[in-house]
């Protein structure tokens, strides 16, 4: 991160504004990944189910988008679904104007459908690929966008990669590092991140992480980011998984609610999601989330996403 953006999103956050925010441009995915919570009844809180919303499409998706952003003038966007590249033509057609409003663009995707080519030189620009561990895993979970697919889909890009680190990776010694052995040398890839799964209320699933995998994973990753430079995971981040919150009234999104608006009479709140437009967004009160990664404890911790 630069010395300028830093400089640029204090002084936002000292003007009650927040330099980073997160819009769910689509509902609609064509993965149906075990553990995803976006479904959930309870995902959107006020009692409002995702599949009871209708997408906006078209120029009129743009529009709504481009009235967002202009009106609260974020630094960083990120574009999240569902899957943003189900909605592929109303990208080609915004990243551009996005870009050129000076903001620093991120999508998030599963790369199930190719990669725009006009992408791949885009400065400001940062596409996020979620893959779930080693090709026979992830091909069960993430079909239809397979290693095969991936690998097709991001030809001549330069993409991040995000990864959820689940119990079942964590029974196998090595996991973490055997997944950074096949992606770090390829040359599409910038950077690589990893996040920890974490349940939503109630749920006993195997991509739990018991204790003692959690601490391995944080040991693994500690011990991995200095031999491979592409995870770009600092250590304070790292250790920061060891602590995590002890309920789920602690997570940074119970702070929040579906129909509120981050502003002045809100400023003690670290995050505020507001619906408007059709469109769900998030603001996010802190500056790494320029141009670096937030989601994997933003999403379900972060959950970054576990990711934005």
């Amino acid at each position: 991160m630069k010395t300028s953006a830093i400089i640029t999103a204090w002084g936002k956050i000292l003007r009650g504004e927040r330099p980073s925010l997160s819009i769910e441009i689509t509902r609609e995915c064509p993965l149906r990944c075990p553990g995803c919570y976006a479904y959930d009844d309870a995902h959107l809180g006020g009692g409002i189910a995702l599949r009871s919303l209708h997408d906006y499409k078209g120029q009129e998706l743009i529009d709504r988008v481009l009235d967002v952003v202009d009106r609260l003038k974020p630094l960083h966007l990120s574009i999240v679904g569902g899957d943003p590249l189900v909605r592929y033509r109303e990208l080609e057609l915004m990243v551009p104007l996005l870009l050129d409003r000076g903001i620093h663009v991120q999508i998030v995707t599963s790369a199930f459908r190719p990669l725009p080519l006009s992408w791949a030189g885009l400065a400001h620009m940062n596409i996020v690929v979620s893959i779930d561990g080693l090709q026979p895993e992830h091909d069960i979970r993430r079909a239809p966008a397979t290693y095969d697919r991936i690998l097709k889909n991001i030809d001549g890009q330069k993409i991040t990669i995000h990864c959820t680190v689940t119990g079942q990776m964590m029974k196998r010694p090595g996991y973490l590092k055997e997944f950074l052995q096949y992606w770090a040398p390829r040359p599409e890839i910038r950077k690589i991140w990893f996040s920890l799964f974490t349940p939503q209320v109630g749920d006993r699933l195997p991509e739990l992480l018991q204790p003692e995998e959690r601490q391995r994973a944080i040991s693994d990753m500690l011990a991995l980011r200095n031999r491979f430079s592409k995870l770009d995971m600092p250590e304070g981040m790292i250790r920061q998984f060891a602590t995590p919150p002890s309920s789920p009234a602690d997570c940074v999104f119970a702070l929040t609610h579906p129909n509120t608006f981050s502003g002045p009479e809100n400023q003690d709140r670290t995050l505020s999601v507001r619906r408007e437009s059709g469109l769900r967004f998030v603001w996010m009160h802190c500056i790494d989330g320029i141009g670096g990664h937030r989601g994997a404890q933003a999403r379900r911790y972060h959950p970054s996403w576990s990711h934005f």
